[in-house]
C-alpha cells in the first residue's frame, strides 16, 4: 500500500516547543539571511534567541502558530496586537515549499475574526518579495539598531478583506 506525502500542518505554541523555535530562529537567518545580511548583522539578529527564556515569553505573550511537517516544528509565525505579523521563520529545510505563505494565511483569517481592519509587518529585506507577493504594499523604509547593528526593514501593509469588528463592538 501506498504512502501518501507527508503535508504541512499547523498548530498552536506549547512552552515546550521554545527551544527548537529558538533553533529554527537561528537556522533561518544563517540560512536564508545572507544575500541581504552580513555575519555581523546575522549574529546580532539570531541572538536574539540566545535568551530562550525572554524568546519563548515573546513568543506566549502572542498569538503564536507552529507549522509542521510529519509532526514536527519546522516554522513559526506570531500575531501582535491582532495586527501585527510580528516573527515568520521557516527551517531552511523546507524553506520556499509554501509553509511560510500558509502560517500568513492562517494568521490572516484569525487577524480579520479578531477585528483587524489590516495587517502590519516589518519585513526583512529577505523576505520583501514574499510579502509583495502575499499582497502587503510598502509604506516605508526603516533602519533600526538591533544587537549593535544596523538594520534596514520595510514596513508594509495588507488591507483584510471582509474584517468583522469583535462580538460587542461596533464599526466606526
Amino acid at each position: 500500500m501506498a504512502q501518501s506525502k507527508a503535508a504541512f500542518g499547523l498548530r498552536p505554541m506549547l512552552p515546550d516547543d521554545v527551544p527548537l523555535l529558538a533553533e529554527i530562529f537561528r537556522a533561518s537567518i544563517q540560512d536564508l539571511t545572507a544575500d541581504d545580511y552580513g555575519p555581523e548583522q546575522q549574529a546580532a539578529w539570531a541572538a536574539a534567541a540566545d535568551d530562550e527564556e525572554a524568546f519563548g515569553a515573546r513568543l506566549a505573550g502572542q498569538l503564536t502558530l507552529l507549522g509542521t511537517f510529519g509532526g514536527s516544528p519546522v516554522g513559526f509565525a506570531s500575531l501582535k496586537n491582532n495586527d501585527t505579523l510580528d516573527m515568520l521563520y521557516v527551517h531552511p529545510g523546507v524553506a520556499r515549499q509554501g509553509l511560510g505563505a500558509m502560517l500568513v494565511d492562517a494568521l490572516e483569517k484569525l487577524a480579520t475574526a479578531r477585528g483587524a481592519a489590516r495587517l502590519t509587518v516589518e519585513a526583512s529585506d529577505t523576505a520583501l518579495d514574499f510579502f509583495q507577493s502575499r499582497g502587503f504594499r510598502a509604506e516605508r523604509r526603516n533602519t533600526v539598531m538591533l544587537g549593535g547593528e544596523w538594520f534596514s526593514n520595510t514596513t508594509m501593509v495588507k488591507p483584510l478583506a471582509g474584517a468583522h469588528p469583535p462580538k460587542g463592538e461596533s464599526s466606526p
